[in-house]
Parts: structure tokens; sequence; C-alpha cells
């Protein structure tokens, strides 16, 4: 397996792991999530997969087949008043293809972007998940994630 930075003809196989991604988020919280929603349209894949400030990986296996990907970006918060310039890589979403899983490609891809993240003289390595996904959790917590904040909300309808 190798990891690497995204390319355009990778588009296809990322649009289908973004909708395993979407039918987990859909399947646990219908009232937020579409069914078979596209997150990214080509356009805006083929700008971020061209933006350096917005790092795609993607693993892949001897045949060049994307098994998974990570999505980041580089966050700095310059002259913020409250909150410190450091340097953070943000991962927006990590996917490993739900025919591949419990092959430690997340692990791999994790880890990838850990040190990534140490190359370019981050201060941390931030993400977001939802409560919903348990596994994806777990997952995070394994590789040493702990709470930073906690997004709350109560239903009004």
């Amino acid at each position: 397996m190798l990891i690497r930075w995204a390319e355009k003809r990778d588009i296809p196989k990322i649009h289908d792991l973004l909708r395993q991604v979407c039918s987990v988020h859909h399947n646990g919280r219908p009232d937020l999530f579409k069914a078979d929603a596209r997150k990214y349209s080509d356009e805006q894949l083929i700008q971020m997969i061209s933006d350096e400030n917005k790092p795609i990986f993607v693993a892949v296996d001897d045949d060049d087949t994307v098994l998974g990907y990570a999505f980041c970006i580089f966050e700095q918060h310059v002259n913020n008043n409250i909150l410190t310039d450091v340097k953070t890589l943000y991962i927006d979403d990590l996917c490993v293809d739900e025919n591949q899983r419990g092959k430690h490609i997340g692990k791999y891809l994790y880890d990838y972007v850990l040190n990534f993240a140490k190359e370019k003289e981050c201060y941390n390595l931030t993400l977001n998940v939802w409560s919903l996904n348990a596994s994806a959790m777990k997952f995070y917590e394994s590789c040493g994630l702990k709470p930073q904040k906690v997004h709350m909300e109560t239903i009004l309808k």
C-alpha cells in the first residue's frame, strides 16, 4: 500500500467513498444529512486537489486503486483576539472503503497525516467526529486523540 497526494483521476473513487461517509451520517442522523448526497462537485474536488492548503491524501493498492482518503486543511488564527497563532492541520474527512476496513488502512492514513503535520511544523492535528459514529470515535481514541471541545445541541422540533 502507498499513500500519495490525490490526483484528478482519483475523483470517481473519492466520490464513492464520500457517498459511504454520507450514508453513515444519513443513517445516524437523517434529520441532518440527506440520502445519496454529494459533499463536493467534481469542480470543487479539482480545485481542492490543486490547493496546497487543503491537501488530500489517498491510500492506494499495488494496482493504484484508491482504498481510502484523508481530506486535510491547514488552519491558523493570525492576529485573533483570543486564540494564539498556532498552525493546525485539521482532518476534515478520513474514510476507508467499507470493503477494505479491518486492514489498518485508516491507521496508516492517520499516521501519514500525523507525520505530514509534524513535517509542516504544525502545533496540533485536529478533527471532528460525529457522536453517532461510535466506531470512528473508538478508532480516533485508539490513535491517541482526546476531546478538545464538545459541540452540543437540543432538538427544537
